[in-house]
């Protein structure tokens, strides 16, 4: 039960549930698409019931690289898992060069259950000339695209000057 702890006693503050258990899905845009007939949909009436079929879910939900050395390249990895009952298919849309962000992945589908790894690849540089007290602010959503909807993922960086 939510209403008490591990030791049996009331909880004194509110569970927080995580958002894929509440049935939202934050920073997320849904296609307008109309569904391809051809696409190898499932359709049994167990599942019928189901809102969401189809979906990725990002782990880790964010990127935070913290603060980074002024020309040095970090990385990191976010698995996106297919939670939905059929393979699906997503491309990343490529940041700007001026962000230093690169993603590296392996397209194709991706069957229902599975996932796969996108390398977060930043080099760490500065754009503006001004100054900020040695340190600046990189973020930016980067932009996943699967059949269903676009998926953010937001990344932060601090580079030291």
């Amino acid at each position: 039960s939510l209403m008490v702890d591990v030791t049996g006693q009331t909880r004194k503050e509110k569970v927080i549930l995580p958002s894929y258990l509440q049935g939202k899905k934050p920073n997320t845009i849904p296609n307008k698409k109309v569904e391809d007939p051809a696409s190898g949909k499932v359709s049994i009436s167990s599942l019928a019931t189901r809102q969401d079929l189809t979906g990725f879910h990002l782990i880790p939900p964010r990127v935070t690289f913290g603060v980074l050395k002024e020309g040095c390249t970090y990385a990191t990895t976010v698995i996106m898992k297919n939670v939905g009952v059929n393979f699906s298919r997503f491309r990343v849309k490529q940041p700007p060069p001026h962000t230093g962000l690169r993603v590296m992945y392996t397209p194709g589908p991706v069957a229902a259950g599975l996932q796969a790894e996108l390398e977060i690849e930043i080099f760490a540089m500065l754009i503006g000339g001004k100054d900020t007290g040695g340190l600046e602010e990189v973020s930016h959503d980067i932009e996943i695209l699967t059949e269903t909807e676009t998926l953010l993922l937001p990344v932060k960086a601090n580079i030291l000057c």
